[in-house]
């Protein structure tokens, strides 16, 4: 039976302050102070006390999901998945356990699940199987790492599926399907590769080709990407009122380093002034999308691919990554000292920068030419030597 809502309407959610909670069927909707939104569950299931964080509004996160979640919670709680004796665990397959992985994830807003979910069914899926989860030792992992290696996978990616298999480990551990973490998995050596970024001439091609295609998206989307050093998804995810054109910064709530400022130039500004002055009412994305279940664009894989071809440029080597490569690329060429590089990358440490500053070394080279420039400019100027007399008595 689909429970009827007084007050935790989307109206008044709209409405709600920062500060401000409205709590009603057990669903609680907080406004944060950065004008986002936390929605939370509290209910009795089976005498249990269930106090859960559903996730961000930011994240696309509904009150549907959250009475999805309690609906889902009281339909275990009457097949007895709640009532198991104290000590006793179940003894998941890796695959049983993968799929209730990326569900919960999903229910606590996790990150990049769709690449996850990639993983998990291409390549970790098919090799552990039904494999118990606690029985996944060290020696299992050498030998997905092995075998992903000879298919002839980069480091990088397989470092990747790792990551993903670690990650649902420790989750295991965190929800108690499992008492430890059976096996550590160590990270596959990765030869560092030069960043590929565009010349000042290339990227004004993909932003004349990217003017003139069909999708409205993508050309705001290449602008923002080569003015600010974002993410894809940093990008995608803005929210109207975020923008600070006053202060010329973007608020992400949820970066990968955590909340942060993001600073813009002043073209930037006025190029997103239009955005927000024309927006319609009541419109909460500056990507917005009728069809995606978070109301925002989720993928311009396809629209940026389409570009980089009309550019001249090949696809398989320019990617949405390296909008983000190119601003910090010029930003380090242009002498910008690393960690204001950092303040406006938004890495999470010094040390992520300075590779840039490694494999690119134009702006090293100018460096010594001005320190040459400051010993040599001036020629100094010939002293005089005066007799010295000394005084006999």
């Amino acid at each position: 039976m689909a429970l009827k809502f007084a007050l935790l309407t989307r109206d008044a959610c709209r409405k709600a302050k920062p500060g401000e909670t409205i709590i009603e069927h057990g669903i609680s909707f907080e406004r944060t102070a950065n004008g986002d939104a936390r929605w939370k569950i509290n209910i009795m299931v089976d005498g249990q006390r269930v106090h859960r964080v559903i996730g961000m509004e930011s994240a696309g996160v509904t009150r549907e999901q959250a009475e999805n979640v309690i609906e889902k919670l009281r339909t275990e709680a009457r097949e007895g998945r709640l009532n198991l004796p104290k000590g006793r665990k179940v003894a998941l397959g890796f695959q049983q356990a993968a799929a209730k992985y990326l569900e919960k994830s999903k229910e606590e807003g996790g990150k990049n699940l769709a690449k996850k979910a990639q993983h998990i069914r291409d390549h970790l899926g098919p090799f552990f199987g039904s494999k118990p989860l606690a029985k996944i030792a060290g020696f299992d992992v050498e030998r997905y790492k092995k075998a992903r290696l000879e298919a002839g996978i980069t480091p990088g990616t397989l470092n990747r599926e790792l990551a993903t298999l670690s990650h649902l480990l420790t989750k295991a551990v965190d929800w108690k399907w499992i008492d430890h973490k059976s096996a550590h998995i160590k990270r596959a050596r990765e030869q560092a590769g030069r960043i590929t970024y565009l010349t000042i001439d290339q990227a004004a091609r993909l932003l004349e080709a990217a003017r003139f295609d069909q999708s409205p998206d993508v050309y705001p989307f290449i602008v923002i990407g080569l003015e600010t050093s974002m993410r894809r998804m940093e990008i995608l995810s803005i929210r109207l009122e975020n923008i600070d054109l006053a202060r010329r910064v973007i608020f992400i709530p949820q970066a990968k380093a955590g909340a942060r400022e993001q600073p813009i130039t002043a073209g930037l500004a006025d190029f997103l002034r239009e955005y927000v002055e024309t927006a319609e009412s009541g419109q909460v994305w500056l990507f917005p999308s009728k069809t995606s279940a978070s109301g925002h664009v989720m993928n311009i894989e396809k629209q940026f691919r389409r570009v980089v071809t009309a550019a001249g440029m090949d696809p398989k080597e320019i990617v949405r990554h390296t909008l983000r490569h190119t601003a910090i690329t010029h930003l380090v060429q242009a002498g910008v000292d690393l960690p204001t590089v950092q303040r406006i990358s938004g890495h999470k440490t010094l040390q992520m920068v300075v590779r840039y500053a490694h494999q690119n070394g134009e702006h090293i080279g100018a460096a010594m030419d001005k320190l040459e420039d400051r010993y040599h400019s001036a020629k100094p100027k010939a002293t005089t030597v005066l007799p010295i007399t000394i005084a006999r008595k």
